[in-house]
C-alpha cells in the first residue's frame, strides 16, 4: 500500500519532502560541520577562519531554531538539539590534564 506522499523506486519506497525540511536538514549539517572545523583548526592558520564561520553558523541555527517553533515540536527540537551539541563540540576539552599542561 503506498500513501499520497510516497513513491516506490524498485524495492525502496521514498518519502516525497518539503524543500523547506530538505534546507533545514542541510543547514544542520552545515553547523555541526562547522562545530567540527572549529575543533580541527584549532592551533592551525585556519583558526580564526574557522571562529568566524562557527559563530555565523551558530546565529543562523538559533535563528532557524526560533523560526522552527511555527513548524511543529519535532523540527523545533531538531534545531534547538543541533544548538546545543554544536556548542558542546566547540567548548568541551576532553583532554586529561596532562595533555594540557604542554
Amino acid at each position: 500500500m503506498v500513501s499520497g506522499s510516497t513513491v516506490l523506486f524498485g524495492a525502496l519506497a521514498v518519502h516525497s519532502m518539503s524543500p523547506a525540511l530538505c534546507a533545514l536538514g542541510c543547514l544542520q549539517v552545515a553547523g555541526l560541520f562547522s562545530a567540527w572545523f572549529t575543533r580541527i583548526a584549532q592551533g592551525t592558520s585556519h583558526e580564526r577562519t574557522a571562529q568566524i564561520f562557527f559563530l555565523f553558523a551558530l546565529a543562523v541555527i538559533g535563528a532557524v531554531c526560533g523560526a522552527s517553533l511555527e513548524m511543529g515540536p519535532g523540527t523545533s527540537a531538531l534545531s534547538a538539539s543541533t544548538l546545543a551539541l554544536m556548542t558542546l563540540i566547540a567548548v568541551a576539552d576532553f583532554k586529561s590534564g596532562s595533555e594540557h599542561a604542554e
